[in-house]
This record gives C-alpha cells, sequence and structure tokens, in this order.
C-alpha cells in the first residue's frame, strides 16, 4: 500500500507482497525499490485521519482478504460511517494530533547550502515545522567542519549533515567520539562529477591521472563514490589523483580559477557549473549507485533522549517534508521556495533542472532524468554497512569495527518506522537491503568480504 493511499480503498494493500507469501514487497524481491512509496496528501488532519483508520481496519480485518470484502459489500463512505458509529474517529484524530507536549518549541538547525537540505529547508518557508508546533531556526552555515562543531557544542540542536559524518561522530573518526544519530535520509543520489570545460574530450578516467578534485568533506559519499569509480577505471585515489575538501560553495569559483580540474559535489553546484558556463556534467551519482544515499537529518543521542517529544515533532516534520519534496508536482514550487539567498540563493530556473531533472548537461545535450535527485527517508541500516565498508577501505577506520551493532546504533531504521507509521507512512518490512555499486553486488551481512575484493585500497 502507498504511504498515502486510502484505507478505505479495497484495491489498495495495508500489508504483504503482490504474491502474498511475505510480508512486504521488499521481503519478496530484496533488489527492488524501498517500500516508501509517496501519495498526495490533502490536510495534516487527513494524514492523522487516514493513520487512525488504517489502525482501525488493519485490528478489524488482520488479512486484506477480508477487509476488500468488507468494503466492496459496503462502499468506503458506508464503511466509514459504520467504524465512527462505533469508534470516536474524530475524537482520536483530534488527540493524536495534539502529540505530547514539547520539551524544547524553539529550535536552531545548521544546513549547506545545497539541494540534498531541501526537505529541512522547504519545511520552514512552507511550514511543515510550524504545524508541529516548532518555531525552527534554519541557519546557513559555510561548511561540514562548522557543522559539526556547531552542533558538537551545542549552537545547533540538529542539522543537516552528510550520511557518514554521523558515523565518524560516532566513532571518533576526524573528531571526538561523541554518541550521534541519523533517523532520516535527506535526499538519494542527486549528486554529479563535474570536469572543466578544458576536458570534455577526457571522458575515460584513465586519462585523469594527474588531476586535481574537489569533494565537500572528507567523511562524504562524494569522497566515497569517487574514489570507486576512479579505482574501478585502474586510479589509485590516493596516488594518482589529488582530492581536496573544499566547501560545495567554492567549487564552482576553484573550477574557473583551474584550481581543480573537476568535482564529484552536490547539486546545485553541477548544474551552476554549467550554467556558468565553466564545467559539464560527466555523470550523474546514480549512474553509479542508483538509490545512494547522500545528506541526512542528524542529532546528538543526548537531543534525542533529553528531548523525546520535541524529537518526534521534529523528525515528523522533516518526514512530511520528505515526502512531499518526493511528488514532482511539487519540484517547481520547492524550487522557488528555496531560491532566495537566505536559502540556497541560486537563480530559480538552476534548481528547476535539478528538482525536476530536465537539465543542460554543458555539452549541448538536454537530458532528463526525473530521479536525478530524489527524496526517501528511510535510514536503511545497509546503507551504514557500506559506508562503514568504505571508510575501512581508504585507512580512515584503524581498527576491527562492529559493522552491524554501529549500524543500529546510528542509523535508527527501527524508530524511524514506529515514527513513519505514527504520521502515515509505511515503512519497509527490514532494516537491510541489498544493492548493487557499478555492477558489484553488496551484501551487507559480509562486510569485510567486501572489503577485502578490492584489488585497490589502502593497506
Amino acid at each position: 500500500m502507498s504511504t498515502f493511499d486510502n484505507p478505505f480503498d479495497p484495491r489498495n494493500r495495508l500489508s504483504g507482497c503482490f504474491c502474498g507469501q511475505h510480508r512486504s514487497q521488499i521481503e519478496h524481491d530484496r533488489m527492488a525499490e524501498p517500500a516508501l512509496q509517496r501519495g498526495p496528501v490533502e490536510s495534516e488532519e487527513k494524514r492523522y485521519e487516514g493513520v487512525i483508520a488504517s489502525a482501525v481496519l488493519r485490528a478489524m480485518f488482520p488479512k486484506d482478504v477480508g477487509r476488500r470484502v468488507f468494503l466492496q459489500s459496503l462502499g468506503a463512505s458506508a464503511a466509514l460511517a459504520a467504524i465512527a458509529h462505533v469508534f470516536p474517529l474524530h475524537t482520536v484524530t483530534e488527540v493524536f494530533a495534539e502529540g505530547a507536549p514539547l520539551e524544547k518549541p524553539d529550535l536552531k538547525i545548521g544546513f549547506i547550502p545545497i539541494t540534498c537540505a531541501t526537505p529541512i529547508i522547504m519545511a520552514h518557508p512552507i511550514g511543515f515545522y510550524s504545524k508541529q508546533g516548532l518555531n525552527v531556526e534554519v541557519i546557513k552555515t559555510a561548511g561540514w567542519a562548522v557543522i559539526r562543531d556547531k552542533t558538537l557544542n551545542k549552537e545547533y540542536d540538529a542539522a543537516h549533515m552528510l550520511s557518514p559524518m554521523p558515523l565518524a561522530i560516532t566513532l571518533g573518526a576526524g573528531s571526538t567520539p561523541i554518541p550521534y544519530t541519523m533517523p532520516a535520509v535527506e535526499n538519494i543520489n542527486g549528486q554529479a562529477i563535474t570536469l572543466a570545460i578544458k576536458h570534455k574530450e577526457k571522458r575515460d578516467p584513465k586519462q585523469w591521472k594527474g588531476f586535481k578534485f574537489a569533494v565537500p568533506f572528507d567523511y562524504s559519499m562524494h569522497n566515497y563514490l569517487l574514489r570507486y569509480y576512479v579505482a574501478e577505471h585502474g586510479l589509485d585515489p590516493d596516488t594518482d589523483i589529488q582530492i581536496r575538501a573544499v566547501p560545495p560553495p567554492e567549487m564552482v569559483a576553484n573550477l574557473r580559477a583551474e584550481n581543480i580540474d573537476g568535482f564529484l559535489g552536490p547539486d546545485p553546484f553541477n548544474q551552476r557549473a554549467v550554467y556558468d558556463g565553466v564545467g559539464f556534467i560527466h555523470l550523474l551519482s546514480k549512474e553509479l549507485w542508483d538509490g545512494h544515499p547522500c545528506c541526512a537529518f542528524a542529532a546528538s543521542k543526548e537531543f534525542v533522549a533529553g528531548s523525546p517529544n520535541t524529537y518526534a515533532a521534529l523528525l515528523k516534520a522533516i518526514i512530511n517534508a520528505t515526502a512531499y519534496a518526493a511528488k514532482p508536482e511539487n519540484r517547481k514550487e520547492i524550487a522557488a521556495a528555496i531560491a532566495p539567498a537566505n536559502y540556497l540563493n541560486q537563480p530559480q530556473i538552476v534548481l528547476e533542472q535539478i528538482l525536476t531533472g530536465t537539465y543542460a548537461d554543458g555539452l549541448g545535450n538536454i537530458k532528463t532524468d526525473p530521479k536525478r535527485i530524489d527524496f526517501d527517508p528511510f535510514p536503511w541500516e545497509s546503507f551504514a554497512v557500506w559506508i562503514l565498508t568504505q571508510m575501512k577501505r581508504w585507512g580512515q577506520i584503524k581498527n576491527e569495527v562492529d559493522y552491524q551493532t554501529i549500524a543500529r546504533q546510528v542509523f535508527l531504521a527501527t524508530d524511524t518506522a514506529k515514527l513513519m507509521q505514527e504520521v502515515g507512512l509505511t515503512p519497509p518490512a527490514t532494516t537491510t537491503k541489498t544493492f548493487v555499486v557499478m555492477g558489484k553486488p553488496f551484501d551487507p551481512a559480509k562486510p569485510d568480504d567486501y572489503v577485502n575484493s578490492f584489488a585497490i585500497r589502502k593497506a
């Protein structure tokens, strides 16, 4: 059943897979798209009403076949009226929507001005925070090290982070170890390798020996995907090319000044390089791994434990904003909302090209890919395991690591699944899945075998 589908439609399923033999479609087909799907949201009140109605129907009819017979015999309207006659749907909906008292309604959330932060940013102007009773100040921040430090010293209550950062913080890689959490992925896909225009004839990575590349941060999907890509083409990223950390807003200027030959970075800066005529898009990151995570909503375990009601309200706002951002018909509205100077400070047309997926590549072509960037909040633990394998592969983790335990502690998939159900979404039935990176399958149950399978890695 889609996350926002009508539970009173007998054609929709409340549980199970299409063959009827599994708890979910993901369990039926581990390589399929995540079970999280998005549908239209009429209003917050309708959302909660759907949650309560869905729960009542599940209790009344554990099997979909019984629910279908009931709905088909009475019709949706009569069925709803019959349930409402014996169960106070309206009253329960109001109580549910009010939620528990907030420990701290006034919050500060830091973000980097990139499209990966879309749900965190647009939740402010479009009103998703205020609907949860929160007064949130979203603060534009210069770079990832600043984001990390301001969050660790509690200037920010929560933050937009790169998905590897909460893992690195928890492990003490690059900073003092502090237990951190990542309850929601902000975006999937949404990155690209952009090269300087002068390299448009050098599309084979084997020709890149000696190139200087920028990535946003050492602990980033960008760093790991770039390293993975060049290593698969026979280049050692530690000796054959140079990789330096550059704040995303400075990437285009560095490309223009010829300080770098290219970057694997977030949008809008890939598209901005095209817009400014200084670069071209070599490939989208989804061509390396379709559905990969990138940025995340993160908070300390101290915040999660100390302000549980505030944390739940904040995560509900983020999840709802993410679901809204996932709908193609909302993308132009979102581009207009996040374009102003206090957010991304970019031409709206640049953001529209990214969010709608119809874009110029800088080589004279107009391309269309609606999934160039997408939004799906579920923090798969297997994402964390893959990230940890790359940290191990490139020497960022020196000691042995308990991959599964760290993944569970940081990527709060189980907690997120429960909260998603509360706000009317249908989370996946499992917290891990297999996937393919550049044609190579990844099994999260065998991380050490995966690390050791690479010919190019740090000794």
